[in-house]
């Protein structure tokens, strides 16, 4: 517990307002919200979610998964998802530490660390018990923001040391595939790339999956398998995604920002934004900016 109280007071001192934080460190992020949010979709990338303070509801489809200051989140593969915050308060913040996984350093350490990789069923989002060790190098990760000068020879070591501790852990096997270019899982990560690259296309299925290295109907298989969803439907949500932040945070108009991002029907767009956010885009995007605390979904 006085990890995490420690925890809870490092991100307290860096970060006073609401939000999503991005720090100096390429992959670190830090959290807050002052109150409970909607559910919320967005695009996670794979990340190690530690909460010092709070709780939340994470779904993937039909898939949910709550986790808070006893637990935390591991997200193996880029994707869309509905989070939920549960709890949070002006005098007691929900609190986050979002760390990237970098897959060049994760590829390293299995090299250094062979093993056989078992099955990775079920384990593209999943919530495991906490780890004060996990706990110790993520705060010393988030303490080096006070040394700037130090990060660039010690960022990679605390680094390294969280993912070592990751792949030696409870979900190793899946990072494992993850890593790993022959595996399905290594073949899905790949595809799930090349779509997020390039999401605004017209989307060959055929070239994505040929790309992965998969035949058509085993890509779509595998794919659906991990993402809970198919190519097609994966992209329109990082469609959407991507308007929504051009409308909020470039003043884009509806029509300019679903043109932006592949669609040439602005009441498709319109129909299809509705359906995943709830509220049209005009409508969804007003309600946004009044919301001091909006998070995008972390």
């Amino acid at each position: 517990m006085d990890r995490l109280a420690d925890m809870a007071a490092l991100l307290t001192r860096h970060i006073a307002e609401p939000g999503i934080h991005p720090t100096i460190m390429p992959r670190l992020s830090l959290i807050r919200a002052d109150s409970p949010t909607t559910a919320t979709p967005a695009v996670y990338e794979a990340s190690l979610c530690l909460i010092a303070q709070g709780s939340k509801r994470v779904s993937l489809g039909d898939h949910h998964v709550l986790y808070d200051a006893s637990s935390y989140l591991l997200v193996s593969v880029d994707l869309p998802l509905v989070g939920t915050i549960l709890e949070a308060s002006r005098d007691k913040p929900y609190l986050c530490i979002k760390i990237d996984l970098d897959l060049a350093v994760l590829a390293d350490l299995i090299l250094a660390e062979p093993k056989s990789a078992g099955a990775a069923e079920g384990g593209m989002l999943a919530v495991y018990p906490g780890d004060p060790d996990l706990v110790d190098a993520a705060c010393r990760l988030v303490r080096l923001l006070d040394q700037p000068t130090a990060i660039p020879a010690l960022m990679p070591l605390v680094e390294r040391e969280i993912l070592y501790r990751l792949l030696t852990g409870p979900h190793g096997d899946t990072l494992r595939q993850m890593a790993a270019a022959d595996s399905r899982l290594g073949q899905v990560t790949r595809a799930i790339r090349s779509i997020r690259a390039r999401f605004h296309e017209q989307l060959s299925i055929g070239e994505i999956a040929a790309a992965a290295g998969m035949s058509t109907s085993s890509f779509h298989q595998h794919f659906k398998a991990v993402t809970r969803m198919t190519p097609l439907e994966y992209q329109k949500q990082l469609r959407l995604q991507e308007a929504r932040r051009l409308m909020l945070t470039e003043g884009r108009s509806a029509g300019a920002a679903g043109f932006a991002v592949g669609y040439d029907s602005p009441s498709q767009f319109s129909r299809e934004y509705r359906r995943l956010f709830g509220a049209p885009p005009r409508q969804d995007i007003e309600r946004l900016q009044v919301q001091s605390d909006f998070a995008m979904g972390y």
